[in-house]
């Protein structure tokens, strides 16, 4: 190679490692969803789990883990639709208002459901079943605080 085709190169190089960096840094910062501990800010409501949010696109994903950083199941939102995401070890599990979970069992909660995450827009809750798995349940806040603010009895009989 000639001295101008090796500047040429190196300066190829150079163009193309400056232009990677400026797309890396471009990138949000919060990256990491399906891993145990993602690059961004826990947002948990409880503290006996961990809650991360990433948008993109408009959707945004919410990723709950446990204690231990074990990724129990997601959920990816917008403009109240919900989908379950397939990562976590109990993503079978995850309910949304759209679509139950993926199978069922037998297992009866052992605990009551806990908030683990909750926004204007939607709430996640987290429920130890018997047979040590979690189930995740996704819901829109609307509909959450109109369930939670109503007087089961009144609720039940349909009067108010």
């Amino acid at each position: 190679m000639t001295r101008i085709h090796l500047r040429r190169a190196a300066l190829a190089v150079l163009l193309f490692a400056g232009m990677s960096g400026a797309a890396l840094a471009a990138q949000p910062a919060a990256t990491g969803l399906g891993q145990a501990w993602p690059n961004t800010t826990d947002v948990s409501a409880s503290p006996n789990w961990h809650a991360y949010v990433f948008t993109l696109g408009g959707v945004k994903y919410i990723q709950v883990n446990d204690l231990n950083g074990n990724v129990i199941g997601a959920v990816g939102t917008s403009n109240g639709q919900f989908i379950t995401l397939p990562i976590g070890a109990f993503s079978q599990l995850v309910t949304t208002p759209q679509q139950p979970a993926a199978v069922t069992t037998t297992a009866q909660p052992a605990t009551a459901p806990t908030t683990v995450y909750q926004d204007n827009a939607v709430q996640v809750t987290a429920t130890t079943q018997t047979d040590g798995t979690v189930k995740l349940s996704a819901v829109s806040a609307v509909s959450a605080a109109a369930t939670s603010s109503c007087d089961p009895v009144q609720c039940n009989n349909h009067v108010q």
